[in-house]
């Protein structure tokens, strides 16, 4: 059921996010010849050039906002508002549901940060920039095959882990307080913006004990006892897996938060 679930999310979704990706792109291609138009000393040329770059600029804005909103209202749609009487109805559990909207939102996050990076070389292409490129690409393989082979697919492994906990964290801690919030009989988004600040009081609170805890050396002399010594890379892979670890117990709070109150207290009336 999570496959099907997943299949009518992602069309819902990307008749929205594609053809904004496709406009940010074509603007993108417009940003490249403007910023060839403003050398000319023509003031009309100079002024429409500004615009497009202002266009450009908005658009990057733009995609990011709509991910966020989407994000938030295929979740408060789907299964807080009347659509849940249906959704919640079909043969799928909470946790389906909600891995549903979570895998989606991830992954059109990811994707808009892709296609911005995609879109400023466009934005930045030329023929000397493709050169300087295709002269750079080959030196940067070539160390990274002489010294960091194992260790540069292991650090790529991680930071696509990572931005995907983050992602599907950063999701949570509102599809929590909207749950939550629509838990009440009354005031129910005031209650959801209520709450979305009061999880994070509590979460920087604990945030900030954790880091109490480290700058009084607890985990430093845990490591000892342990005779655990990393330095050089190996120091960085702890590094790395120790955010993934912090990212994951982060958003694993939330997800419990949102499913229990999915399961037990949800008011869809």
């Amino acid at each position: 059921m999570l496959t099907k679930l997943l299949k009518h999310e992602f069309r819902a979704t990307a008749r929205i996010m594609g053809p904004l990706y496709l406009v940010l792109l074509a603007v993108a291609l417009g940003f490249n010849f403007s910023a060839r138009l403003m050398d000319t000393s023509n003031v009309v040329l100079n002024i429409l050039a500004a615009l497009v770059i202002l266009a450009y600029v908005a658009a990057i804005i733009g995609v990011f906002i709509v991910a966020f909103i989407l994000m938030l209202q295929r979740f408060y749609k789907n299964l807080l508002g009347d659509e849940g009487y249906i959704m919640f109805t079909l043969p799928a559990s909470v946790h389906q549901h909600v891995w549903s909207k979570l895998i989606v939102s991830a992954v059109w996050f990811i994707a808009t940060g892709v296609v911005v990076i995609l879109s400023a070389f466009v934005a930045a292409f030329n023929v000397s920039f493709l050169t300087d490129l295709a002269g750079i690409f080959p030196k940067l393989f070539q160390q990274l095959n002489a010294y960091y082979a194992v260790n540069g697919t292991a650090f790529l492994m991680e930071f696509m882990v990572l931005m995907l906990a983050a992602c599907m964290s950063f999701s949570l801690q509102f599809y929590a307080a909207l749950a939550v919030g629509h838990s009440f009989a009354n005031h129910k988004m005031a209650m959801s913006v209520v709450f979305f600040f009061v999880f994070q009081f509590v979460m920087q609170m604990a945030s900030g004990i954790l880091l109490i805890s480290l700058d009084n050396g607890v985990v430093q002399r845990l490591l000892a006892s342990m005779d655990f010594h990393f330095t050089g890379v190996a120091a960085m892979h702890v590094a790395m897996l120790g955010m993934i670890v912090l990212t994951v117990l982060y958003g694993a709070v939330f997800y419990i938060v949102t499913t229990i109150t999915l399961k037990k207290r949800l008011n869809l009336e």
